[in-house]
């Protein structure tokens, strides 16, 4: 201050040069050192600026009783949010952070604003997309000071003004159970990440939501300066919350859209069959083969109707469903996709959370702008079984198995319940929010749950039987990245499930990236969730 103002501090202070802390508070340079914050407070010449935080307790002290020989410097106490579970629900709840001087013109120009430059405002989750409704109103205290600053006396208070309160959809103890289990299974998959969410299919409530690996956001409430940054440079990508932004080839678990599709469309009826010799050729611009997953056994699945199709995933039955073989004509990528928009695939959710992907559902045009190249046969092949450029969220896919499940309505997914004041009187109740009914028909769905219900008790999702708890369930594989010199692609492992079939109450969805088999990596982990809801004795790991 003094080499900024030109006033000179004649007295030599060791108490306050030897305290701890002191010689670390880090005085800003560059574009926004401390000229340039007094030229950035001349529009606010009351407010302070802070140039530090979180100092040491002592060191604030002392700098208040020496205040008079420090002119223009004060000490602010400002409260701060306490995270209690940190890294458990760190991707749901976000974290607070100084005011983005990019955004203050945004949130001063509010109705009823009182929102200043030294604000602590939601950057990410829920209190970033919340902020508004979190944020009080602060009180003012009109004070009468004597020549060095110090109070003399108040004048006048205005009390403040609590926020509202958010009351959460989240069980506390599913969260962290679910999270357990996922790590569990990450870890034994050696995944590079996951995510797993447990939804109500009869509402759309979030119960549990888990992306890994995970931050702690209780850091920023201890206002540490260099976390920010140390967390973007971490190649593991913490703060990605993969549940609603990571955008990844669904696998099999896409195949209840062509399913659906050809049922209604009248494609194919619960008892029409498909035969799988285990590969196929396609004769399109040369010979280009087609595998099902059951070729490296040596094997086809022989004849299948379309609830066995979904009971053991049969690639080739799903290829010659959306684009057609020989005589037979298929459903047909637009049909396909217009379906999968229906499911509300290719955008996003509008869950109360901020960055939320909205995946891919591609089309012939989408192939040609940004590709240049022509849409083949064998690209509606991939599109079936959730490869090619097909790409969706955990989030989005369990939306629309929760359709499937619940009779043809899609929610739109929440994690608040209601909105509370600070009396505890409800401001804003719970209403589920219907983002559309399906144009399919209970006869198509229930079709489709027969299919889902047989992958547990004679297909690929046999590690999900639970006994005297009925599942339905769909198992993907999802091949990605560049082949090994063997010509094989790493797979992420996928899981879907919802439970009881007779009236369902939960949904889960499981997903590890790079984990391998969806049947084999993926399924122990969504059993695990379901035993862990339903009151069932856990399995050893």
């Amino acid at each position: 201050l003094s080499s900024l103002l030109g006033i000179p501090v004649s007295r030599d202070e060791p108490r306050l040069a030897s305290l701890r802390g002191v010689r670390d508070i880090e005085v800003p340079t560059g574009p926004t050192d401390l000229k340039g914050m007094v030229e950035q407070a001349r529009k606010r010449p009351f407010e302070p600026y802070p140039i530090a935080t979180n100092i040491d307790r002592q060191l604030a002290f002392v700098i208040m009783e020496e205040q008079p020989q420090l002119p223009g410097v004060s000490v602010q106490v400002q409260a701060t949010r306490r995270y209690l579970d940190g890294p458990l629900m760190a991707h749901i709840l976000g974290y607070m952070w100084r005011m983005p001087e990019e955004e203050l013109s945004y949130y001063t120009s509010l109705p009823n604003s009182d929102y200043t430059a030294n604000d602590l405002v939601g950057y990410a989750g829920l209190e970033r997309t919340m902020e508004t409704t979190l944020h009080g109103r602060r009180g003012l205290r009109m004070l009468e000071v004597d020549l060095w600053g110090r109070e003399v006396s108040v004048l006048d208070t205005l009390p403040p003004q609590p926020g509202n309160s958010l009351v959460l959809t989240v069980d506390r103890d599913l969260q962290a159970a679910t999270e357990q289990f996922l790590q569990q299974g990450m870890t034994a998959a050696k995944g590079k990440s996951a995510a797993a969410i447990v939804m109500s299919p009869r509402t759309g409530e979030v119960l549990a939501m888990v992306s890994l690996p995970t931050y702690d956001n209780r850091l920023f409430a201890e206002g540490k300066t260099d976390v920010f940054s140390q967390l973007l440079q971490d190649p593991a990508q913490p703060m990605f919350n993969r549940a609603i932004a990571g955008q990844y080839p669904p696998g099999s678990t896409f195949k209840i859209v062509p399913a659906t599709a050809a049922l209604q469309e009248g494609v194919v009826n619960r008892y029409d069959t498909l035969s799988c010799e285990g590969t196929l050729t396609l004769q399109a611009y040369g010979q280009w083969l087609f595998y099902c997953w059951i070729h490296k056994y040596g094997v086809g699945h022989g004849n299948l109707n379309i609830v066995d199709a979904l009971a053991q995933s049969c690639d080739i039955f799903f290829y010659k469903l959306a684009g057609g073989y020989e005589d037979f004509q298929g459903l047909g990528l637009d049909v396909m996709n217009h379906y999968a928009r229906m499911f509300g695939l290719g955008e996003p959710t509008g869950i109360e959370l901020s960055g939320e992907a909205g995946g891919l559902i591609p089309s012939a045009k989408w192939k040609r702008l940004n590709i240049n190249e022509v849409w083949t046969t064998g690209d509606t092949y991939n599109a079936a079984i959730g490869q090619g450029y097909v790409l969706a969220t955990p989030l989005q896919m369990l939306n629309a198995l929760c359709a499937v499940a619940n009779g043809g309505t899609l929610y739109r997914p929440t994690l608040v319940r209601e909105v509370v004041d600070a009396n505890g009187n409800v401001v804003r109740p719970f209403q589920p929010q219907i983002i559309r009914k399906l144009d399919v028909s209970p006869e198509t769905l229930a079709i489709v749950q027969q299919g889902l219900r047989k992958a547990v008790t004679d297909g690929t999702a046999r590690l999900m039987d639970l006994g005297e708890v009925t599942v339905a369930s769909k198992t993907g594989t999802a091949e990605y990245g560049v082949p090994d010199a063997k010509g094989v692609r790493p797979t992420h492992a996928w899981l879907m499930a919802y439970a009881p079939i007779e009236d369902p109450e939960v949904a889960v969805i499981v997903f590890i990236e790079g984990g391998g088999e969806g049947s084999s990596v993926a399924a122990p982990v969504a059993a695990q969730i379901l035993r862990y809801y339903f009151g069932l004795p856990l399995l050893e790991q």
